[in-house]
């Protein structure tokens, strides 16, 4: 075992790198908010100004607080960005990388992007490493990774302070038990990072430096919840139908991760509103849902395995419906999966237990720890000598002898099973009362939450029954950008090799879907999207970069509905593609299906799945008691009232801008005076956007255009 240094200068560790490494150093940081930003802008900087030395940084998900591109934008986002993301500081080598600017000697490797961030960047695109994220533990260790740095959390609650990889155990759990290199390992303490329990927990000496000092601690990055609007709504309801009382879930971030959480949620507290919403869109268009879908209510709770602990899954646990326990003991988790344990002890307990060898008749002292973990004996029980010591009686552990078994069920035995997890998760990411939340979770709470390495998750290798037993009718439900009528799918990259973001765990999750027996990957495709106001389909023939093979498509959704793909000869699949893509389109496709002999010349689109139009769907998403189940911002929103009605006159604003006959009627309007009347322009607006006066010339052109667009 390591023995830690404690350090509380950032030059004091800067130098200590160089002295271990030498001049090269490779540096591995975790995804997302798991970075150490300020200890790594001190090595950057050190690196940039000596040419003798060479940084290679491995890492994903650099987050950077957001920027406006124009000057009504930064007006409107620099103070959003000043309250929502409070001290953060943003990392020097992604500023330095967007403005294409990265000295020579240093260079970035990424195997996942903040979305679109890098397109066109070249030197990021050459740069990228393509893993799944299971992978990136190993792939930095190819690469040479000789330095680990992991913000981590700290508990100073007790006698002696506790240390925990906080939001990402993910990758570094595997770094730090890897010996293949001699990793200088480093856990910089943020105590703004919340303290997560269970395998996240690590000690002091897991490290071989601790840098502990006011530099190491600043707020999180925490992106606001993005509005769902009624294409992502139409698209969760249609998923929601699909994961079935007593199973499990994996979802990612974003709209339709929140959009999903609240569908479920509606499903279980307002059924029947539920499922008049659905039987609504089912004759508004005409889908059906697929047999064996499920729309009743969480009588047993779901599950939770998500790479990405994300605020959906935080609701999901409030609202009860993620409350499924699972256990990481296989014998136990065998147990209680074939009903021979519930959550009740009782002596029949302890006889399964001793009939599938999980405990001896002759009691261990591993034994005892195993019971009183998870609760089969109560926590005053003591071990001595082979004898168990309980309110001063004094039992021996002998479970063949009838008297001692009768006391020991008499005197020892616990009320509920216990130490059990109601989620697994690798890293976690999201807005301020998110982090907020975990701080102030109850410990118990906490306790049933499992953040850890990320192999785990999203993959079987090395524990696959125990993982078909968590797992249970898996519901593995992940977003991709187009799908081709042949059932492959792009959900990370461009046809000109350009990433957008990247693979994560998405295959790892669709090969899963295949892999249990009872498991079903779900993607969900809005099916158009609109660029440069032109409006294409997101269902195509074909695409030249492919995340998912066609050999692995299952189910797919859009807002039009359901997909099952799963067995069906390419025919069919076609078939079932076009029912659920935008009708705009369909005849297109339906032509270049039988062009290409994938489809009878004779097949027609049937006309119940005709009306697939976006102007459908809003008459069945857009009346005031549907859009009080089913809100813009289901968990809240970091945005003001006030700060809402500006975001959307600003893009109304991007819109005109890009379109001059548009900006020259705003303009007209506005110089006859019908837009710049005080009475119908709320000083507020002006006041937050600093335009409440205008003296120069472009000030009074913004001024006219925002108020044009309000």
């Amino acid at each position: 075992m390591n023995h830690v240094t404690v350090m509380h200068s950032m030059s004091e560790v800067v130098d200590a790198i160089i002295m271990r490494t030498g001049s090269a150093i490779v540096l591995a940081i975790p995804m997302g908010i798991g970075k150490p930003n300020h200890l790594v802008n001190a090595l950057y900087r050190r690196v940039k100004g000596d040419p003798s030395l060479t940084l290679k940084i491995l890492t994903a998900l650099s987050l950077e607080r957001p920027v406006g591109h124009s000057d009504l934008e930064q007006r409107f986002l620099e103070p959003f960005a000043a309250r929502v993301f409070g001290d953060y500081p943003d990392l020097d080598y992604v500023k330095d990388s967007r403005a294409g600017s990265l000295p020579s000697n240093i260079n970035v490797f990424e195997f996942f992007f903040k979305t679109g961030d890098y397109l066109g960047n070249s030197r990021a695109q050459q740069n990228f490493i393509y893993s799944n994220y299971s992978h990136a533990a190993r792939d930095m260790i190819l690469q040479g990774a000789n330095v680990l740095m992991q913000a981590i959390a700290v508990d100073e609650s007790g006698s002696s302070p506790r240390y925990s990889l906080s939001s990402n155990p993910d990758v570094s759990l595997d770094l730090l038990a890897m010996s293949t290199l001699p990793t200088l390992k480093i856990g910089a303490v943020n105590r703004k990072m919340p303290f997560m329990p269970n395998d996240a927990e690590v000690s002091a000496n897991s490290f071989d430096i601790l840098f502990d000092s006011t530099e190491s601690t600043h707020d999180l990055f925490a992106p606001p919840n993005m509005k769902v609007d009624a294409q992502d709504y139409a698209i969760s309801l249609w998923a929601s139908t699909l994961v079935p009382d007593g199973g499990s879930l994996q979802i990612g971030i974003g709209s339709l991760g929140d959009g999903i959480s609240q569908a479920l949620i509606v499903r279980d507290k307002h059924n029947a509103e539920y499922r008049q919403l659905l039987a609504d869109m089912q004759a508004a268009n005409g889908a059906a849902l697929p047999a064996g879908s499920d729309l009743g209510k969480f009588d047993l709770g779901l599950y939770g395995c998500s790479e990405m602990f994300v605020n959906g899954f935080l609701w999901l646990i409030r609202a009860g419906i993620i409350r499924r326990q699972v256990f990481d003991d296989l014998l136990l988790q065998r147990l209680v999966s074939e009903g021979k344990l519930g959550q009740q002890i009782t002596k029949q307990s302890i006889l399964e237990l001793l009939n599938v060898g999980r405990i001896h008749a002759t009691l261990t002292e591993a034994d005892m720890t195993f019971l009183k973990h998870f609760g089969f004996f109560t926590d005053d029980v003591q071990w001595v000598d082979g004898r168990l010591i309980v309110s001063g009686e004094s039992i021996p552990g002998n479970l063949s002898d009838d008297t001692a078994f009768r006391k020991i069920c008499a005197s020892c035995l616990g009320t509920e099973l216990r130490g059990g997890y109601i989620m697994h998760g690798g890293f976690f990411l999201g807005p301020r009362d998110f982090y907020q939340a975990l701080r102030d979770m109850p410990q118990e709470q906490l306790q049933r939450i499992n953040m850890t390495r990320i192999r785990f998750i999203n993959e079987l290798l090395g524990h696959e029954e125990l993982a078909a037993l968590h797992r249970r009718d898996a519901r593995f439900i992940n977003t991709t950008m187009m799908v081709t009528l042949l059932g492959a799918a792009a959900s990370d990259g461009l046809d000109s090799g350009q990433m957008v973001s990247g693979v994560g765990g998405q295959y790892n999750f669709v090969a899963m879907g295949h892999a249990l027996p009872d498991a079903r990957s779900i993607l969900l495709l809005r099916s158009w999207r609109t660029k440069n106001d032109k409006v294409t389909s997101n269902i195509v023939w074909n695409y030249g970069h492919i995340t998912i093979p066609r050999h692995l498509r299952d189910i797919v959704v859009t807002e039009y509905g359901i997909a099952d793909l799963r067995g069906q000869a390419d025919n069919e699949v076609i078939k079932r593609l076009l029912a659920i893509t935008d009708s705009r389109f369909q005849d297109e496709l339906l032509a270049t299906a039988k062009a290409n002999g994938k489809l009878e010349t004779e097949y027609q689109i049937p006309q119940s799945c005709r009306r697939n139009l976006p102007e459908i769907l809003e008459r069945c998403l857009g009346g005031a008691a549907t859009r009080t189940l089913l809100p813009d911002f289901p968990f809240g929103t970091d945005f003001t009232e006030d700060e809402l009605v500006i975001v959307r006159s600003l893009a109304r604003l991007k819109r005109s801008v890009e379109h001059p006959a548009d900006l020259v009627a705003t303009l007209v309007k506005s110089a006859i005076g019908q837009l710049l009347d005080s009475e119908t322009v709320p000083e507020r607006y002006l006041e937050r956007m600093g335009m409440t006066e205008a003296h120069t010339l472009k000030d009074k052109l913004m001024r006219t255009l925002f108020v044009g667009n309000l």
